[in-house]
């Protein structure tokens, strides 16, 4: 097995492109393939990071409601955002009114879509373009 050991990848052609071969013959752009922000939260009254990459700050704005403010912006607010909700507590998270700044994730009740709630362990990962 070889190891190799580098301070940083550069394109040849271009220092953003770099493409890595996958299954076959396809190809992929690695930029586009890395996560460009994620959390692990709390949504609870300590409203606590647990961990995360690009995000700057977060802000609790009631009852299931949280501001994740990223660190190095998006280059648009067309990313894609995958969440999750874990320890069955019957509820879901939802993301909305995304922008290049920052994600916005929302906690409900399975019963009832108009009992927001906090859920108490949650994440999410962003997938995009920074600027």
């Amino acid at each position: 097995m070889s190891t190799l050991n580098v301070d940083a990848l550069v394109g040849n052609t271009s220092a953003n492109a770099i493409t890595v071969r996958g299954e076959g013959t396809a190809t992929t752009s690695l930029q586009q393939g890395l996560a460009k922000a994620w959390i692990s939260l709390v949504q609870d009254s300590s409203h606590s990071i647990n961990d995360s990459f690009n995000i700057g700050s977060i802000a609790d704005n009631g009852a299931g409601e949280t501001t994740c403010n990223y660190a190095s912006v998006m280059g648009n607010s067309n990313y894609g955002v995958a969440i999750a909700e874990g320890n069955n507590q019957n509820r879901h998270l939802m993301y909305n009114a995304n922008n290049t700044t920052r994600l916005k994730l929302e906690g409900w009740e399975h019963a009832s879509i108009n009992s927001p709630t906090d859920c108490p362990h949650c994440g999410a990962t962003v997938h995009g373009d920074l600027a």
